[in-house]
């Protein structure tokens, strides 16, 4: 095996290693998603049984907004599936051409695709909590509106809520936790989607302890609507960031640094073009350089070589695609 093909295997082995990981993170991910869904069913149901017993349309309203945490959880399990299928030869239920004979570029290309699918269900769980905030804040309008007509739950509607706001803070700080090591956005939305919830858990049983104490109906709409914000902001958070990430926006700030990174790199003359893309939690990145036009097909491609694993080393960018052309002044 000469020193080319050796190169090309041991490329083909990184590659292996780099996704194998991501996968791994992906399964990780998963398993906490899974612990949420528990986590909101019982939460769900505990908190409906106690509004019906309890005569509390704030816990009731509450316990949907559980209900609706487990819809947003279960998208997002949709779309890690989909990233960490690799063996499918589908995506989407659209079966898949079979690749050319050099088949290790396009089936990199593929994994990719796949892994942009959290990302869309990301985006999907961004709407469903727009959604979610949007009826939360109309409930608290209402309710404050007719404060006069409301009813003073029972004391046993606070248990409910007291409980499901400290299994909610216990499941986001376990997917804050988790997000922030894995790096995964999924994960990382679901800990907003759950902070969320727990404000929510917590607004209800402030206003349920407040109606019951100080006979303080319009208690519950103001809660109601603060907490409503809350969830919107966080949904337009998740929503703004995978929709530019969709959009093939990336930080310019960082696009910089990589930037003068490569430019800092012997033999590079300059860095004409540079563009980096999320793929799912991965970052790839396509960059054009100038060299020495004396140079020749064997050096620039250790060159570009050489720029691909400073750049994982440096910033972890996963694939780095570096096209080389002429420097104009150094051309005889």
């Amino acid at each position: 095996m000469n020193e080319i093909d050796r190169h090309f295997a041991e490329e083909k082995t990184n590659w292996q290693q780099a996704e194998a990981a991501e996968l791994q993170k992906l399964n990780s991910a998963s398993q906490h998603l899974y612990l949420n869904v528990a986590a909101y069913l019982s939460i769900a149901v505990a908190e409906y049984w106690l509004a019906i017993v309890g005569h509390s349309q704030t816990l009731r309203a509450d316990a949907l907004n559980n209900l609706s945490g487990i819809i947003s959880t279960v998208l997002l399990l949709i779309g890690i599936h989909i990233a960490r299928d690799v063996d499918d030869d589908d995506i989407a239920g659209k079966k898949l051409p079979t690749p050319i004979s050099n088949s290790d570029g396009a089936e990199q290309r593929i994994t990719f695709t796949r892994f942009r699918y959290q990302t869309i269900f990301t985006l999907v769980t961004g709407i469903i909590m727009i959604g979610i905030a949007g009826n939360v804040i109309y409930t608290g309008i209402q309710a404050l509106l007719n404060a006069g007509e409301k009813t003073i739950p029972k004391p046993i509607t606070i248990y409910g809520a007291a409980i499901a706001s400290i299994i909610m803070l216990v499941v986001w700080y376990l997917n804050r936790r988790a997000g922030r090591k894995l790096q995964n956005a999924a994960v990382i939305a679901s800990a907003q989607d759950s902070l969320s919830d727990a404000f929510t858990s917590i607004g209800t049983l402030l206003s349920i302890i407040g109606a019951i104490l100080w006979q303080v109906t319009w208690l519950d709409g103001v809660t109601s609507i603060l907490v409503g914000l809350f969830i919107l902001y966080s949904g337009i958070r998740i929503f703004s960031s995978s929709s530019l990430q969709l959009a093939d926006y990336f930080d310019p700030v960082a696009e910089q640094q990589f930037h003068d990174f490569i430019e800092a790199v012997p033999a590079v003359y300059d860095v004409r073009e540079l563009k980096a893309h999320y793929d799912g939690n991965v970052i790839t990145l396509d960059v054009t350089i100038t060299v020495d036009a004396q140079m020749t097909v064997l050096e620039s491609y250790q060159l570009a070589e050489k720029i691909e694993r400073l750049l994982q080393l440096k910033y972890g960018i996963i694939d780095t695609d570096v096209v080389t052309v002429p420097e104009p002044s150094t051309i005889k």
